[in-house]
């Protein structure tokens, strides 16, 4: 990947863990447990530092903005996450699901990710609940990351439970994945690679998705506890959406030509 450049903020780092970890918590207590620790440790961590996803999300202003400095920081923090997300492979899916068929895998991790999904939106919206709000653009930035590292986590996942895995080492197969995760299908390669390269119609179209999975994410900051239902709602439809176009895309690819 040649752009962004941004490095890997803890925040990054931080939701690669946190989306494997909600995806596969069994228990809804769990799941909720674990996003909204994530959601409060951004928080409190910008308003320590006073800078870092407050400043980079300043540019931003709207989700409708698109391209600003703010989609920008957080195109690189994706990017630096993807590698660090926890894949499971053929094999330790199909220990984890004996005896089922690549279909019924499928089925199994787009309701895990939707769960996910759904509580990592009403984590931030049960902060945004709180007398004493926190400062949104941050809860916004931990939000969409979380939920864009369950995404991609479970493109990757599908292509393994279907055995087409992207091909590379592990930062071109997961760059595969985010390209992917922006063009909503399962994985391309093009010559030399997948590149972000500045200004690229991929980039270009990396930023214009996580501006509207923002978009999406601000929801959850609507006030008092509908927020938390409406971000809970809204993640997990469209973390199922996906998830059902990828499944699509992968099993046409599978069945044999005429």
């Amino acid at each position: 990947m040649s752009e962004p450049e941004t490095q890997p903020d803890e925040i990054s780092v931080r939701a690669a863990e946190v989306a494997a970890d909600v995806t596969e918590a069994e228990r809804p207590q769990d799941r909720q447990r674990l996003a909204a620790a994530f959601v409060k440790a951004a928080g409190s961590s910008a308003r320590v530092a006073g800078r870092g996803t407050r400043a980079a999300w300043r540019g931003m202003g709207t989700a409708r903005r698109g391209a600003g400095s703010g989609t920008g920081w957080l195109a690189g923090q994706v990017t630096a996450m993807a590698p660090r997300l926890r894949v499971r492979d053929q094999a330790a899916l199909r220990e984890q699901f004996p005896g089922q068929s690549a279909d019924d895998i499928a089925d199994s991790l787009i309701d895990g990710a939707s769960r996910a999904s759904a509580a990592a939106g009403g984590a931030a919206g049960v902060w945004a609940a709180l007398p004493a709000l926190p400062a949104f653009p941050v809860e916004i930035a931990a939000e969409t990351l979380a939920v864009v590292g369950i995404e991609i986590k479970l493109i990757a996942e599908l292509h393994e439970a279907y055995g087409t895995p992207a091909q590379g080492n592990l930062p071109e197969r997961m760059s595969a994945y985010v390209a992917a995760w922006a063009h909503r299908r399962g994985v391309f390669m093009i010559p030399g690679g997948v590149i972000f390269a500045a200004g690229s119609p991929l980039a270009r179209l990396l930023r214009r998705r996580l501006a509207a999975r923002a978009g999406r994410s601000a929801f959850s900051l609507a006030p008092l506890l509908t927020g938390a239902a409406a971000g809970a709602y809204l993640n997990s439809r469209e973390t199922r959406r996906l998830g059902q176009a990828i499944r699509r895309d992968l099993r046409r690819k599978a069945l044999p030509g005429p």
